[in-house]
């Protein structure tokens, strides 16, 4: 067990939390609207979280024993700071236990790991239209990063760049 608050408990997940994680994943994005993105199984959570090459860590939240949140990060790297980062993916909090302080207890876990891995700072991304979670990060003194567009690549447009790479042709 990893931290308390008023029967709160964070951890560390495990190999058998597989399915637990791709529910609440499936969860968040009920909540996002986007039900429809979500692609991964248990298979390609395993790989990317306990394979071989673990690319992403997910903590638990547990009330009384009883799941009720995650939370799903990774590192990144700043090149201006020289040091390493942690990207908070994904936080997801069952909508009957938001408000009491889960949300701010991931934060300041991942706040403690972040000084003890010597990471520079903790970023995230949050959808526009959801206003509980830009005022909860103004809350906790997060800033945003107004001046900066986030781009995604993916799909057919990510086999295409692939395919120009491969075309030999040269930027």
């Amino acid at each position: 067990m990893i931290s308390k608050n008023p029967g709160c408990t964070l951890r560390f997940a495990e190999e058998e939390d597989i399915g637990l994680i791709l529910r609440f994943i499936r969860e968040l994005a009920e909540y996002e609207k986007l039900p429809h993105e979500v692609v991964a199984d248990e298979n390609i959570l395993h790989e990317s979280l306990f394979g071989e090459r673990s690319t992403a860590e997910v903590i638990i939240a547990e009330l009384e024993g009883c799941p009720v949140g995650f939370a799903l990060f990774f590192h990144n790297f700043s090149t201006f700071l020289g040091k390493p980062g942690i990207y908070l993916e994904d936080i997801f909090i069952k909508p009957e236990h938001r408000g009491n302080g889960i949300s701010k207890l991931i934060f300041a876990f991942l706040a403690k790991l972040a000084k003890e891995r010597d990471c520079g700072r903790i970023e995230w991304s949050v959808l526009n239209w959801n206003k509980p979670m830009i005022g909860f990060s103004k809350n906790i003194g997060a800033e945003p990063m107004d001046e900066w567009t986030t781009f995604r690549i993916s799909g057919k447009e990510l086999s295409d760049l692939v395919n120009y790479e491969n075309s030999g042709l040269s930027a």
